[in-house]
């Protein structure tokens, strides 16, 4: 099972990007509005939208994208039930270190915002 501190990683995430932020805003504007283009609201919703985007942090096995991605699903009213549906076409794609980083998507879901409905 994953030890990961979902909250602790992205505040330290958005603390070591803070100065990249500054020194690069060109690139980091850039990947900003790249990311508001591709998770507009269209044919596919921005939460389906987004659970693709954690489906692909599990596969490609980044902490850090499960815990910005999670807490995205929460803010646009996912259940626990979309969560495990989409970890569970990941498990079925990525056999078993997807199983382990759905673990971890699992327990980000719990610590980011406990006792939220399933």
């Amino acid at each position: 099972m994953s030890t990961f501190d979902h909250p602790g990683l992205i505040q330290d995430i958005n603390e070591c990007l803070g100065p990249f932020r500054k020194n690069q805003s060109d690139t980091m504007k850039g990947f900003a509005l790249l990311a508001q283009a591709a998770m507009a609201e269209g044919a596919v919703s921005t939460k389906q939208k987004e659970l693709i985007a954690l489906a692909i942090g599990v596969s490609q096995r980044c902490s850090g994208c499960i815990g910005f991605h999670v807490k995205a699903l929460h803010r646009l009213g996912a259940t626990r039930a979309e969560l495990e549906e989409t970890l569970s076409v990941c498990v079925y794609m990525g056999g078993g270190p997807s199983l382990m980083y759905a673990a971890e998507a699992l327990k980000a879901w719990d610590t980011l915002h406990p006792g939220a409905p399933g």
